[in-house]
């Protein structure tokens, strides 16, 4: 019986399209087909992004002029800050920051993602009786991040678009009725 009941649930999640985060873009569109990676240098978060792109089958140029789109990784950042301190002084949580700062354009210069930041944080507790432990496990809370900014920046780009400028695009007319008299 339970293991109808296991078999049952199964089936039910796969039916109403449950995946698990990250892996819903299988077979996805981006609506571009090449890209080019302007980052001031290459960092994990780079490796992973251009890793997760090329899964996509998005060619990476070595040059913005070749490339359908430029995604500018403007700046990257984590932070640490004590959250909580003991009636003795010990730190007792700290607080785990990871920020992305970008932005894409085409050649034209049209914006299709405006500059905007992905800020993360997560919530360490610390315990000095296991230093060791919760070093390897703010590394693991760091990578998390990570790879959450990488799929947001996949997502953003999957739905990005060119945001022409209303200075370089002529306004359209505006036909108002003239009202009249009772």
């Amino acid at each position: 019986m339970r293991n109808l009941l296991i078999i049952l649930n199964i089936l039910l999640l796969t039916s109403c399209g449950f995946h698990l985060r990250g892996h819903n873009m299988q077979g996805k569109d981006f609506p571009f087909a090449s890209l080019y990676l302007k980052s001031a240098a290459q960092t994990a978060f780079v490796a992973d992004l251009q890793n997760s792109l090329e899964l996509y089958k998005i060619k990476l140029t070595p040059t913005s002029a070749e490339a359908e789109l430029t995604l500018d990784i403007v700046s990257e950042a984590s932070d640490k800050q004590i959250l909580a301190l003991s009636g003795a002084g010990q730190v007792l949580e700290y607080q785990l920051r990871y920020r992305v700062s970008l932005r894409a354009y085409d050649r034209q210069m049209n914006e299709w993602l405006p500059a905007g930041e992905i800020a993360l944080q997560r919530t360490l507790n610390y315990d000095a009786a296991q230093i060791l432990a919760k070093e390897q496990e703010e590394v693991l809370l760091y990578r998390d991040m990570r790879q959450d900014a990488v799929q947001q920046v996949l997502r953003r780009l999957s739905r990005a678009k060119p945001r022409i400028e209303a200075t370089n695009s002529p306004a359209p007319a505006q036909h108002y009725p003239i009202p009249t008299p009772p």
